[in-house]
C-alpha cells in the first residue's frame, strides 16, 4: 500500500509531518510493505488558502491514502472524490505514523475537523 504525507523538506522516513496539506512544499510517498520513500513537489503550493486542487499538487501518481496533520475542507472533499482515504497524523516523523497507520492507528480524517481558515479568527484543527 502506498500513502503520501506533506513535508517541508525531504528526510525520507525521518521527515516530520507538515503541519498543512495544501501549503507543504513537498510530498513523500511511502510503500507501507517495503518502506521505500519518493518525494514529489506540490505543484499546486502557491493558491489562496481555501482554493487547494489536489489532483494539481499531486499530479497523477497514484496512492491509496493521505495522512495529515491539517487540511481545509475543499482540498478533502477533492481528495475524497480522487478516490483517496485521508487519515489523521501524530506529531512525529513519517516512519512513526506509518507504524500507527500499519497498525490501524491513524483515524480518519472528519470534515468537521478540517481547517477553517487562518485569518480573522478562523480556526484550524492543528
Amino acid at each position: 500500500m502506498k500513502i503520501c504525507f506533506p513535508v517541508a523538506q525531504d528526510a525520507g522516513l525521518e521527515s516530520p509531518v507538515y503541519n498543512h496539506f495544501g501549503s507543504a512544499p513537498l510530498f513523500v510517498v511511502v510503500d507501507t510493505e517495503t518502506r521505500q520513500a519518493e518525494a514529489l513537489h506540490n505543484n499546486d503550493q502557491q493558491h489562496q488558502h481555501g482554493a487547494c486542487s489536489p489532483l494539481k499538487a499531486l499530479g497523477t501518481d497514484r496512492f491509496d491514502g493521505i495522512v495529515v496533520t491539517g487540511i481545509g475542507g475543499g482540498a478533502l472533499n477533492g481528495l475524497h472524490r480522487m478516490g483517496l482515504k485521508v487519515f489523521q497524523a501524530f506529531d512525529g516523523t513519517i516512519a512513526e505514523n506509518v507504524d500507527l497507520f500499519v497498525k490501524g492507528g491513524l483515524p480518519e480524517f472528519l470534515p468537521q475537523q478540517t481547517c477553517g481558515g487562518h485569518a480573522q479568527g478562523g480556526g484550524c484543527c492543528h
